[in-house]
């Protein structure tokens, strides 16, 4: 699943949020701040 976050996503840990969820929720995968100012996130897991 592909996941763009906009707003005030950027400067505030926000991929350190979303990494410390993913654990907790058993999904891989990885984000990235875009040039126009959002964050992409690729996340993938078992749906069970």
């Amino acid at each position: 699943m592909t996941v763009i976050f906009r707003g005030r996503v950027q400067g505030v840990f926000f991929r350190a949020t979303t990494r410390a969820l993913a654990q907790d929720y058993a999904v891989t995968g990885w984000g990235r701040n875009e040039a126009d100012g959002s964050v992409r996130c690729v996340v993938e897991g078992d749906p069970g």
